[in-house]
């Protein structure tokens, strides 16, 4: 008999955490969030009734601590624990610690767990089952022999991933044997560090599929039901970026069929609660068991739209022994319209999908669209982000009648979404809905590699705008100073701003945004109009400008325009044309040399070193492998920026660094 419960403790933190929190208070429950030392001023600490400190910030002496969350449960007087997802909420060993104290884990079963976590295991179980799986290495031989061995069997390409996990953690595709040993070692470290288990699987890589999932709930009682399925084949790194429901390329048979697979696959192993069975669906429109996610997705929130349904608390009362709420035919004939949801994170596509870390300076969402649209988020105005989780900061979500209502109604949320202090993936999430690419639903897990203009925008449309931000980059900082100079010295008579005894004067200013420094010249025509001169003589007319709080007004030509604008000392943040840049004022500052020309290679984001590939004396070339960075779960390799003699490694392996540090230094021959 399934313990009855009051009290639920969220594992984990973030977004989800959040989401958890906020459900689970509006069913009535008390809610207990856990923190470490990064996380103490987070939103999710306030969400819940009450808060326990579980540790330091590095997610091994804090949330993938299980002593420490049973403690934490113990110490608030929680009857029950949700994992949300990452963590360890596919963890077997957590789902029985829990059991042992007595602790309700509201997931499946820790068998349950165990048998559809390791990839390899769960492979041989659908086999039997007779669902249908892609070929790869078989056999409990895990040496590199044995892998170049199935590799060159089953023909290249493959993919390597780490048995134990999923969420592209530990993946590799492999296009030749040549490749096959660096990326095995590769793939072990990342599983490793990730998972906790540096296991590896082989598959054949089916190219140009899509990646497919069927949302599947059990209970204690026998039911098994779907809802349907979500494409989730915009990936970059093998991790989602874009999810939708229903998949465009799925009709109501297929949607049949893989239901019915899905359901099968969770039979097998008894499965209660929330979980997905993911496949490969190639162009013939044959699909492949991949791997079953043992816990609630990130991408949930399409699924809850498309069926109106609250997912969390079909969890919430399955952990308490309830029958499922619904029969499988009363959600076919729930669904209606569409979903898209986006994954916004702080990183820079442009470079390679670089973490990045900072306190955010703003944070505005879209204003309530009732069902239409959905933010899930921790962010606020405030928030220190910092190296030692996920990048994935919210979920952007938008439903509507159809795909293109959706994908409409997406594109204006994202444009209503600014966040400011620490550079994100929103513009390049809007280029990804608004391509035709997109559009026309010429989409598969290589979308991205196929269409790696979206990276960036193209260059007629970032010449066409460039000249326009700058000069309202420079009118808003101007204006910017004379509102908090008349604030400072306590006068409201903003009417004379601007004002001058004699014939206007240019005010020169040197902006830099993107790493190229532009001059410009300023000069007022009245109290809210200015001539802007660029570098190249091109001149532009701001007339009407007015800045208020976060947003700034202005007309340019003859159309009325508003903008979003964040200040932190010289570096102005301008969300403008459906594009956030940032430009710094260079004005007053001094000249700086060409980064890592003098040989010194510097952090370029806080991390935590995973290893050092040469010591002090070796001869290196220009781009040689010195020091790998791990953060926010990527691991990055930094290289020598010129060619000569490692004079020093200032780092060892697991030691903490900050953006900027000096890590290595070479000498020029």
């Amino acid at each position: 008999m399934t313990k009855r419960f009051r009290s639920v403790l969220v594992a984990n933190r973030g977004e989800i955490a959040v989401r958890i929190l906020r459900g689970a208070r509006a069913l009535g429950y008390e809610t207990v969030a856990v923190y470490s030392d990064a996380d103490r001023h987070a939103l999710h600490v306030r969400e819940a009734h009450r808060a326990v400190y579980i540790g330091p910030a590095p997610a091994a002496e804090s949330y993938l601590s299980i002593p420490r969350l049973i403690a934490a449960a113990k110490e608030a007087g929680a009857d029950a624990v949700h994992p949300g997802y990452g963590f360890l909420s596919e963890r077997a060993a957590f789902a029985r610690a829990l059991a042992d104290a007595c602790l309700v884990f509201i997931g499946p079963d820790a068998s349950s767990i165990e048998a559809m976590g390791n990839k390899s295991a769960a492979k041989a179980r659908m086999t039997a089952a007779g669902v249908p799986c892609v070929p790869g290495l078989e056999g409990d031989d895990r040496t590199d022999a044995a892998f170049i061995e199935a590799a060159q069997a089953i023909g290249f390409p493959v993919m390597v991933k780490a048995a134990a996990g999923g969420g592209g953690r530990g993946m590799r595709l492999v296009q030749d044997a040549a490749a096959l040993s660096e990326n095995l070692r590769a793939a072990r470290s990342e599983a490793q560090s990730a998972f906790g288990s540096g296991e590896l699987l082989l598959e054949k890589a089916v190219t140009g599929a899509r990646h497919v999932e069927i949302q599947i709930f059990g209970d204690r009682h026998g039911n098994v039901v779907h809802f349907g399925e979500r494409d989730c084949s915009v990936q970059r790194r093998n991790q989602k970026v874009v999810e939708e429901a229903p998949s465009p390329a799925v009709d109501e048979a297929l949607r049949a069929t893989m239901g019915a697979a899905a359901v099968r696959a969770a039979k097998v192993v008894n499965y209660v609660g929330a979980g997905t069975v993911e496949f490969l669906l190639d162009r013939d429109g044959h699909f492949y068991f991949l791997e079953m996610n043992t816990r609630l997705q990130v991408e949930h929130a399409v699924t809850e739209m498309v069926y109106g349904v609250d997912l969390v608390a079909w969890q919430l009362l399955v952990a308490q022994g309830e029958s499922l709420p619904l029969s499988q035919d009363e959600i076919t004939n729930r669904r209606h319209g569409h979903a898209i949801e986006v994954r916004l994170c702080t990183e820079d596509p442009a470079k390679g999908y670089l973490p990045q870390t900072g306190t955010v300076l703003q944070w505005l969402v879209p204003p309530d669209r009732g069902r239409a649209v959905r933010v899930d988020t921790h962010l606020e105005t405030g928030t220190i982000i910092g190296p030692f989780y996920d990048s994935m900061q919210a979920k952007i979500i938008a439903h509507g009648a159809n795909r293109d209502a959706a994908r409409a109604i997406l594109l204006d949320a994202l444009a209503d979404t600014t966040l400011f202090g620490v550079t994100s993936n929103r513009d390049f999430l809007a280029r990804i809905i608004a391509s035709d690419a997109f559009g026309a639903d010429d989409v598969a897990t290589d979308f991205l590699a196929r269409n790696g203009s979206l990276l960036g925008p193209d260059a007629s449309t970032r010449e066409k705008h460039r000249a326009e931000r700058l000069a309202l980059a420079a009118v808003t900082l101007l204006a910017d100073d004379g509102l908090r100079l008349a604030q400072e010295h306590g006068f409201d008579e903003t009417d004379l701003l601007g004002w001058q005894s004699a014939l206007p004067m240019a005010t020169p200013l040197v902006l830099s945004s993107d790493g190229i420094e532009t001059t410009v010249s300023v000069i007022p025509l009245d109290r809210a109009s200015y001539r802007v001169t660029l570098g190249d003589g091109h001149a532009l007319d701001v007339h009407a400008v007015e800045t208020a709080g976060t947003s700034v007004r202005y007309t340019q030509g003859t159309v009325r325009k508003t903008a979003r604008f964040g200040r932190a000392g010289d570096t102005l943040w301008l969300d403008a044309n459906g594009e956030i840049a940032t430009y710094v004022d260079r004005t007053y500052r001094p000249a700086e040399t060409t980064e890592g020309a003098d040989g010194i290679v510097r952090a370029t984001m806080d991390g935590k070193i995973v290893r050092t590939a040469v010591a002090p004396g070796e001869t290196v070339a220009k781009g040689d492998v010195l020091v790998v960075v791990e953060a926010m779960k990527l691991e990055l390799e930094l290289t020598a920026t010129i060619a000569g003699t490692v004079a020093e490694i200032g780092v060892r392996a697991g030691e903490q660094v900050a953006t900027g540090q000096v890590l290595a230094r070479i000498d020029a021959p």
